[in-house]
This record gives structure tokens, C-alpha cells and sequence, in this order.
């Protein structure tokens, strides 16, 4: 977690929200970041799996049947769409197709015990559909725009942006900045599938009219790529690795398809124009 993602919580549940959070056990959750960064070039693995669970198993307790979650990233931007409701209504096969990869269940080793599993497992279907919990996307009633959600927010509530000016990777000082893994979570991205943060924030500006491609393939050509220096120290002591580890495990998800050596330096093969 980080201070902007403390404040903004809080000014939020200010408004007149009942809130309820959760947080795991941080040996066990430092563990799996760590283990998931070498196994997979994901972080947030573990992370992925409580989001989707722990607000399921709040709804089961309290007798909640209606979740909204925000889009449906298949079809908003480019995926493998599992059915025709996939984009209206969330289930067990998207979370552990498009969120996860696998079931939390098969995470067991020397140090994660079962029990300990229980924030990332998702519940019993018998037991959700018994209840009648429905989740949908938020985005198929209303058209999803990461740009007109800030616009909307910072009007109701004193939002806290990026105190530098901008996030580092991309151009944007407003999205997705409320804990210190994001920056890595997305240089792997650019490292395993050849586009950056900056890419992914100008394809959805551009998208919904807020760019020109031009401008947009600017702002690529300065930022995408960008090294996570910021909030790095905190994430080494997170994962318990040193930079030269870090580097090792980076280059190990390189796509060989799309990343070249030269002169001692990895190049893509296919770079933005």
C-alpha cells in the first residue's frame, strides 16, 4: 500500500460509504508476490486472486447479492471473450481464466499451508448461486472511460494525484497509482508482451476520443518502457530480492520474439511508429 491509495480510501468512505477492508497475512502474501515475480513476471498474482474472491466472501456473510466490479478488460481492450455475457457478468471460469490462471489451491508449499489460502480461494458456486449473488461489470451500463472516472471523482471527493506529475511508464498521474507494485507489475508487461503502460493509457485515450494517435505516439516514444526506479528500494525489501536478482528474473520474461541484444542493450524488434 502506499499514502495516496490511504487517502484517497479514506476521503472516499468520508462521503458515506461503509467500508470493509481486508489484508492478508503478509508473510504469506510477500511469499507468493515474490514467487509469482519469478514464476510468472507478475507480482500481483496472489493480489489478482483476493480481489476477486474476498469481495465474494464478504457478499456470502453479509447476505450482499449484488457485486459491481468495474470493466471487462477482454472487451474493452482486446482479449479472448469466453461467451456472450462475459461482458456483462462475471463468473468463476473469467476470474480463473483472465484474472488468475489457475486455482489458488495449487499454490501449497513449504511455507503456504492450505489455511492459508483461504483470502484467494474463491467460494463454493453451489454456495454463491444459492444465495443468488449476481457481480456485473459496471461498464456494460455505463460506457468505461479511465479519463471521465477521474474527471467524475475528483469533483466529490479531495483526490490525491501522483505528487511528481506523472506515473513513471506512462504519462497519466491519476489511474491505478494506489500501491508501490504497480510500476513493476507494468514494466512487465512491456517486457513479456513488447507495450508499456504509456502504450496501454494512449490506446484507451485514444479510444475514447481524449488523444490524437500522433499525440499519443509521442507520449510513447518518451515514457513507454520507462525503468520502475520510483518506490524500487520498497519493492526489493517486499520481495526480498536485490536489483541484480530483479534484473535476472526481468530478462528471463523477455520475449525472445520480440526483444533483440544489441551492443549489450535489449532492443524490440517491432518498436511503436
Amino acid at each position: 500500500m502506499n499514502e495516496i491509495g490511504a487517502a484517497n480510501r479514506e476521503a472516499l468512505i468520508q462521503t458515506g460509504f461503509d467500508h470493509v477492508f481486508f489484508r492478508p497475512n503478509q508473510r504469506v502474501h510477500r511469499h507468493l508476490a515474490r514467487r509469482f515475480t519469478i514464476e510468472r513476471g507478475n507480482p500481483k498474482v496472489a493480489w489478482d486472486a483476493g480481489v476477486n474472491a474476498v469481495p465474494v466472501q464478504v457478499a456470502l456473510r453479509y447476505g450482499i447479492k449484488l457485486i459491481f466490479y468495474a470493466e471487462h478488460g477482454e472487451s474493452e481492450y482486446g482479449g479472448r471473450v469466453l461467451g456472450e455475457e462475459s461482458s456483462k457478468r462475471r463468473d468463476l471460469t473469467e476470474v480463473i481464466e483472465h484474472q488468475i490462471g489457475d486455482d489458488p489451491r495449487n499454490w501449497l508449499d513449504d511455507v503456504v499451508a492450505e489455511a492459508d489460502l483461504n483470502p484467494y480461494v474463491y467460494p463454493d458456486a453451489a454456495a454463491v448461486e444459492e444465495l443468488g449473488v449476481r457481480a456485473y461489470y459496471f461498464a456494460y451500463f455505463h460506457r468505461w472511460s479511465m479519463f471521465e472516472n477521474y474527471r467524475f471523482i475528483r469533483e466529490k471527493i479531495p483526490f490525491r494525484n501522483r505528487p511528481d506529475g506523472r506515473t513513471p511508464g506512462t504519462f497519466t498521474d491519476f489511474d491505478s497509482l494506489d500501491d508501490l507494485s504497480d510500476d513493476l507489475y507494468y514494466y512487465f508487461q512491456y517486457v513479456k508482451f513488447g507495450f508499456g503502460r504509456t502504450i496501454r493509457d494512449a490506446s484507451r485515450f485514444i479510444q475514447n476520443g481524449h488523444q490524437s494517435r500522433d499525440e499519443g505516439l509521442e507520449l510513447v516514444r518518451k515514457f513507454d518502457g520507462e525503468y520502475p526506479e520510483a518506490n524500487l528500494d520498497e519493492m526489493l525489501d517486499y520481495l526480498s530480492m536485490t536489483r541484480d536478482e530483479l534484473n535476472e528474473v526481468i530478462d528471463l520474461h523477455r520475449n525472445p520474439e520480440l526483444w533483440s541484444r544489441d551492443e549489450g542493450e535489449w532492443r524490440l524488434r517491432y518498436p511503436p511508429r
